[in-house]
C-alpha cells in the first residue's frame, strides 16, 4: 500500500472511533441515575437555622415582629450592646442589687455582714440600672398598671427578683406580672430564694440554754383584726367556750406595745399562734415571737408538715391535731396539771433557738447571694398561676 493511501485510511479510524466512543457515551448518560444531590447554598442555610443559638434567634425574631407590629423605637446594634454590657458588669469587683423600691417604704441598712455575705453591693441608685445584676422588687409596692417599674430595656445579664411576704389574701393580684420576672423571693420554700418569718437555730457553745419565765395565765391571744369570717376567730369563739382566754390587742379595744406584749406572752403557758388566713408555706412571726417569749405555740395555718419543715414537730401544738375545739381545751387543761409533759414542749430550747428575719434586709441579701452563684438564666412564667393558683 502507498504512503499516501495509509495517510488516508489513519484518519478515517480516528473519526470512526471517536464517533463509537460518543454514541456510548450518550447511552450511558441517558440509562444511567447518578445517586448525589449537588450542594445546595440554601439547603444549608435553612440547616443552619436550627443550630442558631436560642437568645440571637429570639431576638431576631422580636426584632422581625417589631417590625411589623411594635411602635416601640428599636435600639441599633442589640447584640453588640448587650455584650459590652456583660463585659463591664463581668469587670465589676460585687455583684450588684438594685433595691428598685423600698418594701412598704421601709428603708434597710445596705450592709449584708451580719449574713456573713460578702461581695455584695445593695443599693437603690437607678443610675446603675444597667449595671446591676439584679432588680429588687416589693408586689406591695408595685402600681397595678406597672408604670413604676423600669421603663429602659432590660439588659439581658439582668435577673427581675419579685419579692413578697403576705400571703394571697393580703396581697392584690396584678395580671401583667406574668413572664415579667426572672425569680421569686417570698416565705414559700418553693421559690427561688426562699426567706421564712424565721428560724429554729443551733446554739453555739457560747450561749446558754433558754430559762423559762414564770408563768400565771394558761392561754393568751394578741390580735388586731377581729375579722368574723376569719377561720382564727371562728376557732377562737369555739375554743373560748371550754378554756379561758386572756385575750388582748386591737381587736378587743386595746393598743399593745412591744413592752407590753413581752411581758404578756412571757407570762402565758400556751399562745394562740393563728394566721389570718391559710396558704402554702404561710408561717408568720406569730408562730416564732412567742418561742422567743418561752410560750407553746398553738398553731392554726397550714398542715402539720408544714410546719415540721420550719420547727421541731415537739415544739408546738396543732388545732388539727385535735378533733374538736374542745378535745383542745381538754389537753391543754391537762397539761396544765401535768408539769413534766408540759415541758416536753421546751426540750428543743437545750440545743436551739428562735430568731426572726430581718425584714426585707435579710431578702435582699439572700437574693444578691443567690445572684452569685446562678449566673445562668432563669425565667418566672405563670406568676399569678404559681402564687394565687
Amino acid at each position: 500500500m502507498s504512503s499516501s493511501a495509509c495517510q488516508w485510511i489513519s484518519p478515517r479510524s480516528i473519526f470512526c472511533s471517536s464517533l463509537l466512543v460518543l454514541c456510548f457515551l450518550s447511552i450511558f448518560l441517558i440509562y444511567y441515575n447518578p445517586d448525589f444531590n449537588y450542594a445546595n447554598v440554601g439547603s444549608y442555610l435553612e440547616r443552619g437555622r436550627q443550630f442558631c443559638p436560642t437568645m440571637l434567634c429570639t431576638e431576631k425574631a422580636q426584632t422581625q415582629d417589631s417590625d411589623q407590629n411594635s411602635p416601640t423605637e428599636l435600639h441599633p446594634h442589640p447584640s453588640d450592646t448587650q455584650e459590652n454590657q456583660t463585659i463591664a458588669v463581668d469587670a465589676e469587683p460585687d455583684t450588684i442589687l438594685l433595691i428598685w423600691m423600698w418594701p412598704f417604704g421601709y428603708r434597710f441598712d445596705l450592709s449584708c455582714n451580719i449574713f456573713n455575705i460578702t461581695r455584695c453591693r445593695l443599693t437603690d441608685d437607678k443610675t446603675l440600672y444597667h449595671k446591676a445584676h439584679g432588680v429588687f422588687f416589693h408586689h406591695r409596692d408595685i402600681n397595678y398598671n406597672l408604670v413604676n417599674m423600669p421603663k429602659e430595656p432590660r439588659p439581658s445579664f439582668q435577673k427581675w427578683v419579685w419579692s413578697n411576704m403576705e400571703s394571697p389574701a393580703n396581697a392584690g393580684q396584678i395580671p401583667k406580672l406574668n413572664d415579667l420576672f426572672n425569680l421569686t423571693c417570698t416565705y414559700r420554700l418553693d421559690s427561688n430564694i426562699p426567706v421564712p418569718y424565721g428560724y429554729q437555730m443551733p446554739l453555739t457553745s457560747k450561749e446558754e440554754s433558754f430559762k423559762l419565765p414564770a408563768k400565771d395565765k394558761l392561754v393568751c391571744w394578741i390580735v388586731s383584726n377581729l375579722n368574723a369570717n376569719h377561720e382564727r376567730v371562728k376557732f377562737y369563739n369555739e375554743l373560748k367556750k371550754y378554756i379561758k382566754i386572756h385575750a388582748y390587742g386591737k381587736g378587743f379595744g386595746q393598743r399593745i406595745s412591744d413592752e407590753d406584749y413581752s411581758k404578756i406572752v412571757s407570762s402565758c403557758k400556751f399562745y394562740l399562734s393563728f394566721e389570718n388566713s391559710i396558704y402554702k408555706d404561710y408561717i408568720t412571726e406569730k408562730l416564732y415571737k412567742p418561742m422567743m417569749k418561752g410560750s407553746v405555740p398553738i398553731v392554726l395555718g397550714p398542715s402539720r408538715p408544714s410546719y415540721e419543715n420550719h420547727i421541731r414537730a415537739d415544739s408546738f401544738i396543732h388545732v388539727n391535731d385535735f378533733s374538736s375545739p374542745k378535745e383542745l381545751a381538754d389537753r391543754l387543761l391537762y397539761l396544765d396539771q401535768n408539769n413534766s409533759e408540759y415541758m416536753r414542749y421546751f426540750t428543743w430550747t437545750s440545743k436551739f433557738k428562735v430568731r426572726t428575719i430581718h425584714f426585707g434586709k435579710e431578702h435582699a441579701c439572700k437574693t444578691c447571694s443567690y445572684l452569685q452563684k446562678h449566673r445562668e438564666y432563669q425565667a418566672v412564667h405563670d406568676l399569678n398561676k404559681w402564687y394565687w393558683g
